[in-house]
């Protein structure tokens, strides 16, 4: 059996839609926002006040540019999607890994359920972050952008392997990306 799913992991990885399978959810596994544990609804962010940062005006499929993509070994422009009410992008390098970056403008870092990996606290550039390593090859820097907003970066390696590496990545495009960030 465990033959069949290494040879099943190996065929998704040569034809990159393993990468894709993984991106396209847009959010690492283990990371959610979080639900009131009575169940009741979330409730809605406070309005948000002129002085207050805000990620309206930001694209998350500009926010690398041609020479952040090279830097970050991505060869293709991303696509935009949207997960929820979150807009995000999405790359792919095929039997490599997948990289999303999602502007969250409700949930802040405390809003994100991020129970199901390690959680390691550190600073990106002048934003407080934290950094979320999965099993099986995942990794998210999740910039805390003041209120309820955050930016998420995350990465996932098409071979289900080596979480280091896929932190490392997520490290490098978040440290491209907080200097643009409000």
């Amino acid at each position: 059996m465990a033959d069949r799913f290494a040879a099943r992991a190996a065929l998704l990885s040569l034809a990159g839609l393993a990468a894709v399978s993984l991106v396209s959810c847009g959010r690492m596994p283990g990371i959610s926002h979080a639900a009131p544990a009575d169940g009741a609804p979330t409730p809605a962010p406070p309005p948000s006040s002129s002085s207050a940062p805000s990620l309206a005006k930001l694209d998350p499929c500009t926010l690398l540019s041609p020479q952040d993509r090279s830097s970050a070994g991505l060869t293709t422009q991303g696509k935009a999607k949207t997960i929820g009410e979150a807009r995000a992008c999405d790359w792919t390098v095929p039997s490599t890994f997948g990289l999303t970056i999602t502007l969250d403008e409700t949930n802040g870092l405390s809003n994100l359920d991020v129970s199901g990996g390690k959680r390691t606290k550190k600073d990106v550039g002048s934003h407080e972050a934290l950094q979320v390593s999965g099993r099986r090859g995942t990794c998210a820097v999740l910039l805390d952008v003041g209120g309820a907003q955050s930016v998420q970066v995350d990465v996932n390696n098409a071979n289900f392997a080596d979480s280091a590496l896929a932190c490392s990545r997520a490290s490098d495009v978040a440290g491209l990306v907080e200097p643009k960030l409000p």
